[in-house]
């Protein structure tokens, strides 16, 4: 295979100070034989990888192999990807937390979803909310705040909420989009190289379970290009918390950390 990331090491190389770098990982709970394969990539290169796990679709099996690969040492972040990952929009496009639902519908589903995450995966659950299909409402800004969410993480063409207590944490290259099953990795490596120029942070968003041999192959690659050059510093999402008081270094441990939930709607 011809050296893809030429285009990515030429971007780098032009670089003052490191770009600071984080991989996404979306759909945790669905196609486990691949998610496996893809943090096994990334477990290679030591390179950090974030899941977002779908709390409906989070399996004992699933939860009980994270969890070893994180205790081990692994540097594996977990957060929540919605709730059930389910389309409520009757036109348009599709979207779990969308104008179709109210603030305390969805209120409620976020909260279900942060505790199935913090029974399973315990502090190695990070504050961070990832929206299916990178969409969400004000309204879901104003209830992650209101539950102790520290981020949010979308696309980075979508609109910032300002919400003073929620970090947006966007990602700006779509990976699966830009290189379909078949095709050659040009566009995917022009993408990676202009944001590396162009920003001092760049998250990668993966999906796993559309992803193939070659695209491990790929990473491979990257990862280790990234990992060994000093125009990039690959993080974990949870070190791109704010800290709570100055000096303080609990946003870069796991789970740092959930504040006391408020409620919309009694204890829902």
């Amino acid at each position: 295979m011809p050296d893809w990331c030429a285009p990515i090491r030429a971007a780098l190389a032009q670089r003052l100070t490191p770009c600071t770098v984080f991989f996404r990982d979306d759909d945790a709970g669905w196609g486990d034989p691949q998610l496996f394969a893809l943090l096994d990539c990334f477990a290679r290169a030591a390179v950090p990888l974030d899941l977002a796990v779908i709390p409906a679709a989070l399996s004992p099996g699933l939860t009980r192999r994270l969890l070893q690969r994180m205790q081990a040492g692994d540097p594996v972040g977990v957060h929540q990807h919605g709730y059930a990952h389910v389309n409520h929009e009757s036109a348009g496009r599709k979207c779990e937390f969308g104008a179709a639902r109210d603030r305390i519908a969805q209120h409620v589903d976020l909260k279900a979803g942060r505790a199935i995450m913090e029974v399973a995966f315990g502090l190695f659950a990070d504050p961070i909310f990832t929206p299916p299909w990178n969409r969400c409402s004000v309204d879901t800004a104003a209830c992650l705040e209101a539950l102790g969410y520290r981020a949010l993480s979308r696309d980075v063409t979508a609109a910032p909420f300002d919400r003073p207590a929620l970090v947006e944490l966007p990602v700006a290259v779509d990976w699966c989009k830009l290189r379909p099953p078949g095709s050659p990795p040009q566009a995917l490596a022009e993408r990676i190289a202009a944001c590396l120029v162009s920003s001092s942070r760049v998250g990668i968003m993966l999906h796993h379970a559309v992803m193939d041999e070659t695209d491990l192959g790929l990473l491979d690659v990257l990862l280790k290009a990234l990992r060994d050059h000093p125009g990039a510093r690959c993080v974990p999402m949870r070190a791109l918390l704010p800290a709570n008081d100055p000096g303080d270094e609990s946003a870069i441990a796991p789970g740092a950390h959930f504040s006391p939930a408020l409620s919309y709607a009694g204890n829902a």
